[in-house]
């Protein structure tokens, strides 16, 4: 059940991670709503590694939507590296 949680958790993160960093990503929202499903993943295990999170926590959803922007960042610095 946790790993439901993670993905809708992601997914709203996402698309609040796409409200906050507005921009042209080639992928639009699918990508970002991706993008924000990793993030809430990343923080989950990020999490348990640092004692943040107990087994069977999920990240919250202020930790997936920081990841998928910090992801998004990352995303468009690429981006932007392989285009120039």
């Amino acid at each position: 059940m946790s790993v439901i949680w993670t993905l809708i958790i992601g997914l709203l993160a996402g698309a609040l991670a796409k409200l906050i960093m507005p921009g042209k990503d080639p992928g639009g929202i699918i990508i970002t709503i991706l993008i924000g499903i990793a993030g809430s993943f990343i923080f989950t295990y990020l999490g348990k590694f640092l004692g943040i999170y107990e087994e069977g926590e999920a990240a919250g959803f202020i930790g997936a939507t920081i990841g998928a922007i910090i992801l998004l960042a990352i995303y468009r610095m690429f981006l932007k590296k392989r285009t120039a």
